[in-house]
This record gives structure tokens, C-alpha cells and sequence, in this order.
């Protein structure tokens, strides 16, 4: 029986030697997940149509996605942990590539959201094993810093890449190409991962103590509320289902704190909660993404249903802010390396959260420039704050669990963007509502002729819903400012990540 002892973990010399190939290995299949979770539902008008199904239907393909990606990161990030990360990282990408091809030929609402999940099972495999591999490849702090900004980066951009090349391929081919295009791209992150990444421990723990009960309450807790955050506006906040889904996560949430607290590997180690410099990132994280997110998912409604453009030139427009996004991700790593990352984060949000005021602004005489200049200086801010966001909530945390730390933020970033779109869409609709009865308040018509009045009826919608985007991006200006203030309260651990770790002694390799 092996005899434990501590030890520092370092990786082998094929780490050293290919760490930035590994960074661009993990980036690959980092883009590929988050790719498809934005270009897909660009595609759901053409599935409504082949597959006969309403809106409301169609709903699920993205919703099912959502929730069975909220459930399954923890897991993963501590079955990384348990049981190595290269073949569950693998398995994560050949997963993920069978079943877009599967998705590409479904006939079938059915068919096309049990295909989604297994998507969503696979794909929640990258993220926190991603970080892990990062962690361990890295052992130089500034470089770390750097790597974890870049890859931090690939999420923003494949948000933007998502109209862009989700909009020709539909055009130009068929809805199943947005899921045919992951198979290329994922073999190629396949093969990377089998020739370049190396698992740094040959023992492992294995999943004789996995937390089944835990994994099992905090998926109930996490699917219900990814449930009705994205369900909710459809059902009303406070209707017999949305009630029965906050009964189910309260109850949940509070048996797997219970029962987190008794078991040997806990899918979540609670402890990491008790170290200041985790739980403020995290709440950093939590505000910023709410803020970001919930702001900017509503702008390509504005672009295409009161300017008109198409979802190829919407797409288009968000190219400065992928521009935006790498110039902040690499700048912010390195201003952290020389200056007190806090101040970096603050001064980042807080450029982010007055580009954010400037948006409050919008209107129907911007022009298609204006929109990306906007968008390339608040992706400019936003990107410097991703690295030392990224290394202060894993880097207090010992190197062995840095899957399980990144799956929680991952988890935090997650839930933060899905109260962001509820919380704004549904801003967005009562402002909406509540500005056409103001401007039918104070609006005289002295004509009875039915044209004029038909005409007059759709300006006033028009000026209620430009009127209710300025309140949507005010309320996103603030809230990104709440988060540039917490971000003050960041600060920076002395201690390198992976200090002393306790392994097997003779799996080292």
C-alpha cells in the first residue's frame, strides 16, 4: 500500500517543454463548447420550421443544454480530480463530437434534445479540467497569469464568433452545419489532447468515495434554478411552477450543505468558501457576469428587430469586441504581474461599466460604427480583469483540487449569466410595457384617420422599447460598477498554488 507523503507537484518535462501547444490544445476545445452554446440558438427559427414545433417548444433545445451543463461541471471538475484528467478530458471531446454529429441528423424535437444533453454532459467536461491542466502546466506564476488570461479570453470570443459563422452556414446550408462543423474541429482537440497533454500523476484516487449523494442533491438544486431562471419569465415569477422549482432548489441546496459536511470527497469542498481571497473573486465574478451578460444578450435584439440588420452583419459588428477582448485578456495579465491585480480588476470593470453608461444612450440613429467602437473598448476593459479574476479563486486553493475550485467558478459564471438574462429580459419587458402606457399618457392625437393611427401606434412601441434598452444598460452600468467596487476588497495570496500537496509517493512521475 502506498505510503503518503507531501510533496511539490511538478509536471513532467514534456509539460515543460510544450505548455504553450497544451494552452492551445485546451483553447480548441474550450471554443468549440462555447461556440455552440451561442451559435445553436441562431439556428432555431429553421428547426422550428423542419420540425414543425412552436417557439415555446424550441425552447428546450437550448434550455435542456443550459441545465444539463449547470448539473454535470462540478462533477466532473472532482472526478478530474479522482480519477485523472487526460482520459476524462478525452472522453469530454470525442463525447462532445459524437454527439453534434448525432445532433447535425436528428429528425426530431425528441431526438434533438436528448443529443443537446449529452452535448452539455460532455462539453462540462473542458472547463474545469481545462483550468486543472492549465494549473499544472504552468508552474511560473507570470506565465500562468498569462495562460489563464488567453484561455479565459476563448469564451468571450466564441460568443462573438457565434453570429458570425453561425449566420453564412445557416444562410448558405442548412441548420445541421452549425453541428457538423464541431467534428473537424473537435478531432483536431482530440488528437492535440492525446499527443501533448500528460497526466501528471500516474496514481490516482479512484471513485470508490465519490460523492454520489452530494452530486445527486446538488444537481436537483443547480437544475431547478437554471430551470426557472430560464423558464420563468414564460411562466410568471411567482406561478404554481415557478413556485415548486424554488421550493425544490431552497431543499436541495440546504441537504447537500448537510450533506457535504459528512463525506470524504465532497464534489465541493465547502472550506474553500472560508478563504477570503476564493469567496471574493467569486462574488467579483458573480456581479460582473450578471452585469456583462444580462446587458449585452439583449443588444442583438436591438440591431435586428429595430435596425434591421441580418444575423451575418450582426455578427460582424461584435468583431471588435473579439479584438477588444485578446488586447484586455493579455494586458491585464501582464499589469497584474507588475501592480496590485485588485486594482487592475477595478480599474477594467469600472472602464466596462462606463462604456456600459454610454450604451444607455442607444438609439435608432447609431450608426453600425458607433456600436463597434462601443464594443471594442468595453471588451477592452472587460478582458483585463479575466486572468487575475481567474488566478486569485484558484490559486489559494492546493494544486490536487484545482479542478473542483474551477468547476465552482465555472458554476458561479454559469449562474450568474442566467440570473443576468432573467433579471434583464424581464426589466426589459415590464419597461417595455410600462413605457407605452407613459407615452399613450402624454401622446394627442387630433385625427381619426385609421393609416395615420396604425402609424402612430407602432412609433409609440418603438420609442417605449428604445426607452426600456436605456434602462436595461443603466441597470447593467451599475451593476458592473457594484462589481468594480468588490473588486477592491480582492487580495492577492502570498502563497504559490500547489505548495504542498499530499500524493502518493511513488505516483509521482
Amino acid at each position: 500500500m502506498a505510503t503518503k507523503s507531501e510533496v511539490q507537484v511538478k509536471p513532467s518535462s514534456g509539460f515543460q517543454s510544450h505548455e504553450w501547444i497544451i494552452l492551445f490544445t485546451v483553447m480548441i476545445a474550450s471554443f468549440l463548447g462555447r461556440l455552440d452554446g451561442t451559435v445553436v440558438n441562431l439556428a432555431l427559427p429553421k428547426m422550428i420550421s423542419d420540425f414543425g414545433i412552436t417557439v415555446s417548444q424550441a425552447s428546450w433545445i437550448s434550455t435542456a443544454y443550459i441545465i444539463a451543463n449547470a448539473i454535470f461541471v462540478p462533477i466532473f471538475g472532482k472526478l478530474g480530480d479522482l480519477i485523472g484528467r487526460k482520459p476524462l478530458y478525452l472522453f469530454g471531446i470525442i463525447g462532445f463530437v459524437v454527439a453534434s454529429m448525432f445532433a447535425g441528423l436528428s429528425a426530431n424535437l425528441p431526438q434533438m434534445v436528448i443529443f443537446r444533453v449529452l452535448q452539455a454532459i460532455t462539453v462540462s467536461i473542458d472547463y474545469p479540467l481545462a483550468l486543472s491542466i492549465i494549473a499544472f502546466t504552468f508552474q511560473d506564476k507570470q506565465k500562468r497569469a498569462q495562460a489563464m488570461g488567453l484561455w479565459s479570453a476563448v469564451f468571450a470570443v466564441a460568443a462573438v464568433f457565434g453570429p458570425l459563422l453561425g449566420g453564412p452556414l445557416i444562410d448558405n446550408f442548412s441548420w445541421r452545419s452549425v453541428f457538423y462543423i464541431n467534428v473537424p474541429i473537435g478531432i483536431l482537440g482530440a488528437f492535440m489532447a492525446w499527443k501533448y497533454i500528460k497526466e501528471p500523476v500516474k496514481k490516482i484516487k479512484g471513485i470508490k468515495d465519490f460523492d454520489i449523494w452530494g452530486s445527486l442533491l446538488l444537481g436537483s438544486a443547480l437544475g431547478s434554478l437554471v430551470l426557472v431562471l430560464d423558464q420563468g419569465q414564460t411562466w410568471g415569477w411567482f406561478s404554481t411552477n415557478s413556485i415548486i422549482t424554488y421550493i425544490v432548489t431552497v431543499v436541495s441546496f440546504i441537504a447537500f450543505i448537510f450533506v457535504e459536511q459528512r463525506q470524504k470527497e465532497p464534489v465541493v469542498d465547502l472550506k474553500f468558501f472560508k478563504i477570503p481571497e476564493f469567496a471574493i473573486s467569486l462574488a467579483v465574478s458573480f456581479i460582473t457576469f450578471m452585469g456583462m451578460i444580462g446587458g449585452l444578450f439583449l443588444l442583438p435584439i436591438f440591431l435586428q428587430g429595430y435596425l434591421g440588420y441580418s444575423v451575418t452583419k450582426t455578427g460582424y459588428i461584435f468583431l471588435p469586441m473579439a479584438a477588444g477582448m485578446m488586447i484586455g485578456a493579455q494586458s491585464g495579465a501582464r499589469l497584474s504581474a507588475r501592480f496590485t491585480p485588485k486594482y487592475v480588476v477595478f480599474i477594467g470593470l469600472a472602464w466596462a461599466a462606463f462604456i456600459l453608461l454610454l450604451f444607455s444612450g442607444i438609439d435608432m440613429t447609431w450608426s453600425f460604427t458607433h456600436f463597434a467602437i462601443l464594443l471594442f473598448f468595453f471588451a477592452t476593459g472587460l478582458g483585463l480583469t479575466f486572468a487575475p479574476i481567474t488566478n486569485a479563486s484558484i490559486s489559494t486553493v492546493p494544486l490536487h483540487e484545482v479542478g473542483v475550485a474551477s468547476s465552482v467558478l465555472a458554476l458561479v459564471r454559469n449562474i450568474a449569466g442566467a440570473f443576468g438574462v432573467a433579471i434583464f429580459a424581464t426589466i426589459l419587458t415590464n419597461s417595455a410595457t410600462a413605457g407605452i402606457l407613459n407615452v399613450q399618457k402624454y401622446t394627442i392625437i387630433n385625427t381619426l384617420n385609421p393609416n395615420v393611427l396604425q402609424q402612430v401606434a407602432y412609433l409609440m412601441a418603438i420609442k417605449a422599447n428604445v426607452v426600456s434598452f436605456h434602462i436595461v444598460f443603466l441597470c447593467s452600468a451599475a451593476i458592473t460598477a457594484i462589481g468594480a467596487v468588490s473588486a477592491l476588497f480582492l487580495r492577492e495570496t502570498t502563497k504559490e498554488m500547489g505548495g504542498k500537496v499530499e500524493v502518493p509517493s511513488e505516483g509521482m512521475m
